[in-house]
């Protein structure tokens, strides 16, 4: 007869969650969740706080939809989620939602003010630089209740059809606009506007929320060229504020530089050199051009020069040029065809001018197109032609087509290739100050990329609209406390004279960690347990942290005891 084993060996999952603890409670979150959140309803099993934090922790570490939020929660200790033991059982898809439901219906605005400003006192963030922009967060289905009607007085946000940045101008969508700093790009404020609002009109309100949240208004504003409108940079220099932005091709400081620059020489400086993408390939410089004339709004217009665009752009015209002069070709092969249905100059000319527009090649290349007729003659009977036999005049209307090259336009856009205008109000920033602030816009775009991608906020498994805007206020939480990780450790990186962390398969340098690889370091960390057959802990076996785990705790200022000892978690 067997006996049973009296021990038996249970494991705890740690992860990377005692790391974003940390920084959860230097963000001070539990505690500004738990003024806004309540937990005065004696009905309520598990503290609202208590949810939505584990919301957060999921966004930043499982990335795993609400509806699986209590599977992605077992395998934890109930310590690390910030619950008690036996609370783990009550996450579930409804409690989160009615959770949501009160997320939303709390006092946001102050729940996003105070973090932010606590945020930005306890690391030392530089609010200095902000840099803004849109993005578009796609979701799957008709949702005819989001309207944008009200909730408890406050509006809920409108799903709807608009341009969409993820490419399906076939789904409704919401628009997530967000501001980060130029310190270490920590996101600064979010709002969620409805999916069909263009992005023009969203500057006057943010730049006015950041004035407010910042208390000043004389910081440097960057966005893309939505924001080159006379209302929005009208707005932000009547009340004092700084703002950088592209200008937007074809408007009137554009094309007035091209047509100046046909028969003048910009005296370019230079602003900028980094090596070349590839090993061989020359450095990029960046040069920079103050143009004579301002804008008609009398700010001044930086043009700048770049080598590598200006490499790209006359790529990029030579092979339009050619698939252009292919596209003639096809035309040409079509019309000698002797089935071919283009019988009349108009129907030619149009197929001509769809293939040139097709290819993306009508500025720089034309046609010609010659009508011929070719005659000839039948019999006007059928049978085999004698002295008798008479026959018929034909004529067939001929159309041959030959493409030409506008060389003077090709070389007209050759003189500005690599050229790109930016324009200011701020008048003691140099050209190449100018450059840096515009230049450090893509850290934005990597944060739209952690939403969408490791934090994967699309798809959407929600039903109502405002639990979806409540879960946004939690995934901008989350991006908060990725950022905050990210600049600490490369701030101690760069302290340290480190150029890089052995993050990377087979131990590959990483210059600059992110987020996401730096807590996928500590996926596997467990701890374990031996329970005797009375169910008592007999022993307790802590992780065991590799060199390269300590190492990311030493420049994250977080001691190893966070992951060994009960009270530091």
């Amino acid at each position: 007869m067997n006996t049973p084993e009296p021990f038996t060996l249970a494991s705890q999952r740690l992860g990377c969650l005692p790391i974003v603890n940390v920084f959860l409670s230097r963000m001070g979150v539990a505690e500004h969740l738990r003024a806004c959140l309540p937990g005065d309803d004696p009905r309520l099993r598990l503290a609202p706080v208590s949810v939505i934090a584990a919301l957060v922790r999921n966004i930043v570490a499982g990335h795993r939809p609400v509806y699986a939020l209590g599977e992605w929660a077992a395998p934890y200790d109930p310590a690390v989620l910030g619950l008690a033991p036996g609370e783990v059982e009550l996450l579930n898809d409804d409690r989160a939602g009615r959770m949501l439901d009160r997320l939303f219906d709390a006092d946001r605005a102050s729940l996003i003010t105070t973090t932010v400003l606590g945020v930005i006192r306890e690391f030392g963030i530089d609010t200095t630089q902000l840099h803004n922009d849109s993005t578009t967060v796609t979701v799957t289905g008709s949702y005819p209740g989001a309207d944008g009607r009200d909730r408890g007085g406050k509006p809920t946000p409108a799903i709807r059809h608009g341009h969409n940045k993820d490419y399906r101008p076939d789904l409704k969508q919401l628009l997530f606009i967000l501001t980060i700093s130029a310190d270490g790009a920590v996101p600064i404020a979010y709002r969620v506007a409805g999916g069909n609002t263009p992005d023009d009109v969203t500057h006057v309100p943010t730049w006015d929320e950041l004035r407010d949240l910042v208390g000043r208004s004389d910081f440097l504003y960057v966005a893309d060229s939505k924001l080159c409108s006379k209302l929005a940079m009208g707005h932000i220099h009547a009340h004092g504020g700084r703002f950088v932005t592209v200008v937007p091709h074809g408007r009137r400081e554009d094309t007035w530089f091209r047509d100046w620059a046909q028969t003048h020489a910009p005296a370019w400086a230079e602003a900028r050199r980094a090596p070349g993408a590839r090993h061989g390939d020359p450095d990029r410089i960046w040069r920079t051009f103050e143009a004579p004339a301002p804008s008609v709004d009398g700010y001044r217009v930086i043009w700048v020069h770049s080598s590598s665009k200006a490499a790209r752009d006359a790529s990029a015209r030579a092979a339009r040029i050619e698939s252009g002069l292919a596209a003639i070709d096809a035309v040409a092969a079509r019309l000698a065809g002797p089935k071919s249905r283009i019988k009349t100059q108009v129907a030619a000319e149009q197929a001509a001018t769809a293939a040139l527009a097709a290819a993306g090649a009508t500025r720089w290349v034309g046609y010609t197109l010659t009508e011929t007729t070719e005659v000839g003659h039948r019999q006007e009977n059928r049978g085999r032609p004698g002295a008798a036999t008479r026959y018929r005049r034909t004529e067939k209307t001929v159309f041959t087509i030959t493409a030409a090259i506008h060389a003077e336009k090709v070389a007209y856009d050759a003189v500005t290739d690599g050229c790109f205008p930016l324009i200011t109000n701020d008048t003691a920033m140099t050209g190449a100050e100018v450059l840096a602030a515009y230049h450090y816009q893509p850290n934005l775009e990597r944060r739209h990329h952690l939403l969408k991608g490791e934090q994967d906020v699309a798809p959407v498994y929600l039903e109502s609209a405002h639990r979806i805007e409540a879960l946004l206020l939690c995934h901008f939480l989350a991006m908060l406390t990725e950022a905050l990780i990210e600049r600490e450790i490369r701030t101690s990186m760069s302290t340290h004279a480190l150029t890089g962390i052995a993050l990377y398969p087979e131990l590959r340098n990483c210059p600059a960690p992110s987020a996401p690889r730096i807590l996928e370091i500590f996926n596997d960390v467990a701890r374990h347990q031996l329970i005797n057959d009375h169910g008592q802990i007999v022993q307790t076996f802590q992780p065991q942290l590799t060199p390269l785990q300590q190492q990311v705790l030493d420049l994250l200022h977080i001691p190893a005891s966070t992951y060994t000892s009960s009270e530091a978690r």
